[in-house]
């Protein structure tokens, strides 16, 4: 765990009272973040008592991604060399199973820019059904082996999440919130981000890693304890 002294910001400031908040730094796709999104919510249920607002704030594990995206056994085999790839995700198969994931791989054609991914998720904020969006993404890409950079497949996910698709496919279309997105990127670098998953409670208190339901359940107890002993503080 770590303190972090701020927090990317999305949509306005964080909220400082009322239920503990989360923002998780994540990329959609990230193996480790799907993991990390079932953690959490396998924490959540262990906790049924703690009122929590979740916040998916953008990261990309690689921007320098063509718009189009690319060959996806061309680009593991460049980045982790010809056996890497397959031993990480022997390895993610069976992390996998524990957290009710069934990876599929070799389903994966094209790895994508997630810039475009990221938008939508910052405007399905605005719709509330971020959390939604962000799971379908994962599912899309881990288990059905889409391309979530094609716009299409963005307009699908936003139109079936309760977003207007001709609004999306006429934002998809410019660079509406670009410079947004990778401003919040910016501001986790700057924080000391540099791995995803990236946990941070109520804006202070941060945790690195796809870390186990029992770890992130201390760290929201902790940021609880935290947020009542300044509220005390300041009666």
């Amino acid at each position: 765990m770590s303190n972090a002294a701020d927090t990317p910001k999305q949509g306005g400031p964080l909220t400082q009272g009322g239920p503990l908040t989360i923002d998780v730094v994540s990329d959609v796709v990230c193996p480790w973040c799907f993991v990390g999104k079932k953690r959490l919510e396998a924490a959540l249920a262990m906790a049924p008592d703690i009122d929590v607002e979740i916040h998916w704030r953008p990261y990309q594990l690689d921007a320098t991604i063509p718009k189009g995206g690319m060959d996806r056994k061309e680009y593991l085999t460049r980045k982790f060399g010809p056996d890497g790839a397959a031993n990480m995700n022997s390895r993610l198969a069976g992390v996998g199973q524990e957290v009710g994931i069934p990876f599929a791989f070799d389903k994966i054609q094209r790895s994508p820019n997630t810039l475009d991914a990221h938008r939508l998720l910052r405007w399905a904020q605005m719709a509330g059904t971020q959390d939604a969006v962000k799971e379908r993404l994962f599912q899309l890409y881990f288990v059905e082996g889409k391309d979530i950079g094609d716009h299409k497949v963005l307009a699908d996910v936003a139109e079936q999440n309760g977003l207007e698709r001709a609004v999306v496919e006429r934002l998809l279309a410019g660079t509406a919130d670009e410079d947004e997105v990778k401003g919040e990127i910016e501001t986790a670098q700057k924080i000391g981000v540099t791995g995803v998953p990236f946990f941070i409670f109520n804006s202070k208190l941060g945790v690195s890693g796809a870390q186990s339901p029992e770890v992130l359940v201390s760290a929201m107890r902790q940021a609880m304890a935290d947020k009542e002993e300044a509220v005390g503080s300041r009666d």
